[in-house]
């Protein structure tokens, strides 16, 4: 897969937002979701496997959980079905956190 950003309507006006990503922030266009906007702005993985492997977007349609982020304190949220807000605060998993029980890291 090769990320590519999505154009609204043409003639739809296109509503600019921001979200932070792991203290960075992130620009973004509404209507997007975070998986859409994190592809847009070239970062095509955002977690890794137990092996080490980069892990972002594989199905793209909220079934196989590879996407999984923490947004605004939520983990396990899949970036692929959560449209952006403007303001979200999303934060990286890793396995590693997981295996502990803790969300994030």
């Amino acid at each position: 897969m090769s990320p590519r950003p999505v154009r609204t309507a043409p003639g739809a006006p296109e509503r600019p937002l921001q979200i932070t990503v792991d203290g960075d922030p992130v620009e973004g266009v509404a209507g997007r979701s975070i998986a859409g906007i994190l592809l847009a702005a070239g970062r095509t993985s955002w977690r890794t496997a137990r092996s080490g492997a980069p892990r972002g977007v594989f199905c793209g349609i909220g079934v196989c959980f590879d996407c999984v982020l923490t947004v605004n304190g939520v983990p396990d949220v899949r970036a692929c079905r959560r449209r952006a807000t403007d303001g979200d605060v999303v934060t990286t998993q890793t396995r590693a956190a997981a295996d502990n029980g803790e969300a994030g890291a």
